[in-house]
């Protein structure tokens, strides 16, 4: 069996959440800010989504919900304390 991928993330709403962090600049700053905030047990992505939802945004531009149950969380939060 085959491991279907999205441009290189496990699917496309992750790669949709990615693909916003990586190439909004204010996304950018605020999901960096989110993973130096972190422990290296805490989880970078569900601050940022959590203060996301405070501020009253919960998707991105293409309506990929934050919390979508799809996202790889895991993933993300590599991707987050990599920027």
């Amino acid at each position: 069996m085959t491991e279907s991928r999205y441009n290189g993330w496990t699917n496309r709403q992750t790669w949709n959440v990615a693909l916003w962090i990586g190439n909004d600049e204010g996304l950018y700053h605020f999901a960096k800010d989110c993973a130096k905030r972190c422990d290296e047990d805490e989880s970078p992505y569900e601050l940022f989504r959590e203060e996301m939802r405070e501020l009253g945004s919960v998707e991105t531009p293409d309506h990929v919900a934050y919390n979508d149950s799809n996202l790889d969380i895991d993933e993300l939060d590599d991707m987050m304390r990599e920027l």
